[in-house]
């Protein structure tokens, strides 16, 4: 039997966090573990362990508790081939090497157990905007898999940015950030729920923005 599909699907064979395509992550592990986001795996081989990920701490669970922070985690461990996707969205693959990246909750698809996280709030308008507020901070040496909608651009922060709060997937943790709000009359200038707030950045850094404010979720009918 032959076939192209064959050859372009054909697994990828590495230990580690990694590509297997531009919309699917590998993890190969034997005998180590990562953190993924609930719901994301689509296949596994071998001896593989799924468990729930508390909050891990007082603090980060009193984070979540109260800012509805949208990132729900499973511990996974064994050894064995992992496949996670998110929605058919493009992975990217981020080294942290001793330093820091915030990743809005939405973006994470899996990282690796070495990392530090913790749950951060954006200053600014509190509870009148909804996503985007609270983010996760990683720090230390490690791999975070991120995904976007659409392919992302990547903007060198030298001079005040906005960008919206959905669209915004992970950026520079030196920046100092807020959140800036253009309600006006006819000064909706974005694309979707977040046109009238964007998050500020300023500094020196980058901000990795998607092509879209993240998957839409059809209203309930009355």
């Amino acid at each position: 039997m032959r076939s192209e599909l064959f050859q372009e699907a054909q697994e990828v064979r590495e230990p580690g966090m990694h590509l297997q395509n531009r919309k699917m992550l590998r993890v190969g592990l034997h005998g180590g573990e990562f953190l993924g986001r609930q719901g994301a795996m689509v296949a596994y081989q071998g001896g593989i362990d799924f468990a729930f990920q508390g909050a891990g701490g007082v603090g980060r669970f009193m984070k979540k508790t109260f800012t509805g922070e949208g990132l729900p985690l499973m511990r996974v461990s064994g050894s064995g081939d992992v496949f996670l996707a998110h929605n058919a969205w493009d992975v990217h693959l981020i080294d942290l090497e001793d330093d820091s990246l915030t990743v809005n909750g939405d973006n994470v698809l899996a990282f690796e157990s070495t990392l530090e996280w913790d749950i951060n709030r954006v200053r600014g308008l509190g509870g009148m905007v909804s996503g985007g507020i609270f983010n996760t901070v990683f720090t230390g040496r490690g791999r975070v898999a991120v995904v976007c909608h659409g392919a992302p651009v990547l903007l060198q922060v030298d001079q005040p940015t906005f960008v919206d709060t959905n669209a915004a997937v992970a950026w520079s943790t030196s920046l100092e950030t807020s959140i800036r709000s253009t309600v006006k009359a006819g000064a909706f200038i974005g694309r979707g729920s977040g046109e009238a707030f964007q998050l500020a950045l300023e500094g020196k850094g980058f901000v990795l923005v998607q092509a879209s404010e993240g998957q839409t979720h059809p209203q309930a009918s009355s």
